[in-house]
């Protein structure tokens, strides 16, 4: 029943996902504790990070193919910015502005272009 989602074109959406809310976490959510040190921030991120790549790698060879190099990437980088929207509003409670918004808008408009065929 839920086979679909073993799909090359939906499971490489669907780890992408699970791996960027791991990398969103392992680059700011350091923030929320400054009273870690450097070092301590450095390996906290290191051992999330190991975990996003680990989806990340099979999210792209999985999706390789049913999606180009440049495909996937501006997939990555949507997914990117919309979890790094929700984090920054809910974890450590900055609003975007206009201007945010805009400029996220305008990166999907080019990610719009880029999959459009030639």
């Amino acid at each position: 029943m839920l086979n679909f989602l073993r799909a090359p074109t939906v499971a490489p959406i669907l780890l992408l996902i699970l791996s960027n809310l791991f990398m969103t976490t392992a680059w700011y959510g350091h923030l929320k504790f400054p009273r870690l040190t450097m070092p301590q921030a450095i390996a906290m991120g290191w051992l999330i990070a190991l975990i996003e790549y680990c989806l990340a790698v099979p999210a792209n060879r999985i999706g390789y193919g049913a999606y180009s190099a440049a495909q996937l990437k501006t997939i990555q980088e949507v997914i990117t910015l919309v979890i790094f929207m929700g984090f920054s509003f809910f974890v450590l409670g900055e609003a975007p502005s206009w201007r945010t918004l805009l400029g996220f808008a305008l990166i999907a408009a080019g990610a719009f272009l880029v999959f459009q065929s030639k």
